[in-house]
């Protein structure tokens, strides 16, 4: 399985997670010219631009340390140009979904509001 492949098959499981969890799924990997979103889904009212890491090994750190100062900063512009198209006003939050381990028993973590706040 390519690494693409590999991305892929984790977003699949992070957003079967989220569903389960009461969340409606809105967009996967919507992109516009200079930016892209995993998973931008909304839960009680509340927009949720979602961030998937995977990793298979945790030998190198864990799926949430992957993300960097300049991420975070480009997962905050990804969520105002998401706002922007959409015409959306109301509140939103940016969160990470993990998964690490093997795809067959991954362990999925949802860390809530994990890059600023608002």
């Amino acid at each position: 399985m390519s690494s693409v492949e590999t991305g892929r098959a984790g977003e699949q499981l992070a957003a079967q997670h989220l569903a389960a969890s009461g969340f409606a799924i809105l967009a996967r990997n919507w992109r516009n010219r200079w930016c892209e979103l995993d998973i931008v889904a909304r839960r009680h009212g509340i927009i949720h631009f979602i961030e998937v890491k995977y990793r298979s090994d945790i030998r190198y750190g864990y799926a949430a340390e992957y993300i960097s100062r300049d991420k975070s900063a480009r997962l905050m512009r990804a969520a105002l140009a998401w706002n922007q198209a959409h015409g959306y006003d109301g509140p939103y939050q940016i969160d990470v979904v993990t998964v690490e381990g093997s795809l067959e028993q991954p362990q999925i973590a949802h860390l809530e509001n994990a890059v600023g706040g608002w």
